[in-house]
């Protein structure tokens, strides 16, 4: 069941969009205007957004800068009454996944979610995964890891590199499978992607010795931890 929360001030509307997510076995939490849904984002885990761009206390765009510091890999999706090109261009710039000008079908949303949650393949972290990483706190559930007295928070992303390498922790993990099993396909640009979060690992990491992240170029890697 995906996780959606849905951002929308006028209240038939939003009451008849929740009511047909659930239908479809959607998980719907609804906010009735932008700081609403900031704070809801805040404090749970969703699979994706839905911001109407139109509301009050925080308009969707502001929103939407908002949730992408926070996760900038959780998909979202803007709903409008505005048919604006300029508006349009805005909100894919910031990284928006679709842009519905209303009014439009209730079945058309529910397909449009199904095919952006398809197409990104979020995996969510298991309840019981709360690992001790060397000297390291991985808490999946709340995407953190803890050394010592520092707190790094994850994203999601980060959150199931981590669970993934550790699941084949000091065994030689191949590049293609790595790509396959967390990003969805092997190309160019998922390759680059992967470098860059590896990287961030590897930083995140440096506190212990006992761990490292060692590649061999072209084959694959090694998520070290001593026993």
């Amino acid at each position: 069941m995906a996780n959606v929360l849905l951002a929308e001030d006028d209240f038939d509307f939003g009451s008849i969009l929740k009511q047909y997510l659930e239908i479809h076995e959607y998980k719907v939490s609804w906010a009735k205007d932008g700081k609403e849904a900031l704070d809801l984002f805040s404090q749970n885990n969703f699979d994706i957004c839905v911001f109407d761009v139109m509301m009050p206390k925080m308009d969707g765009f502001t929103l939407a800068e908002k949730v992408v510091n926070l996760d900038p890999e959780v998909p979202f999706v803007f709903l409008t009454a505005k048919k604006l090109k300029e508006d349009r261009i805005k909100g894919l710039k910031l990284g928006a996944d679709d842009y519905i000008v209303k009014p439009f079908e209730a079945d058309i949303l529910v397909l449009r979610l199904h095919n952006i949650l398809k197409r990104t393949q979020r995996i969510r972290p298991k309840k019981e995964q709360l690992h001790r990483i060397g000297n390291y706190d991985f808490d999946a559930i709340n995407h953190k890891l803890v050394f010592q007295d520092t707190e790094q928070r994850l994203t999601e992303k980060e959150t199931v590199l981590i669970q993934y390498l550790y699941k084949h922790k000091n065994t030689m993990i191949k590049r293609d499978d790595l790509l396959k099993d967390v990003w969805g396909n092997d190309d160019f640009f998922s390759g680059r992607s992967m470098d860059v979060f590896i990287s961030r690992l590897r930083k995140y990491f440096k506190q212990d010795t006992s761990i490292a992240i060692e590649s061999v170029r072209g084959v694959g890697l090694t998520f070290k931890v001593d026993a």
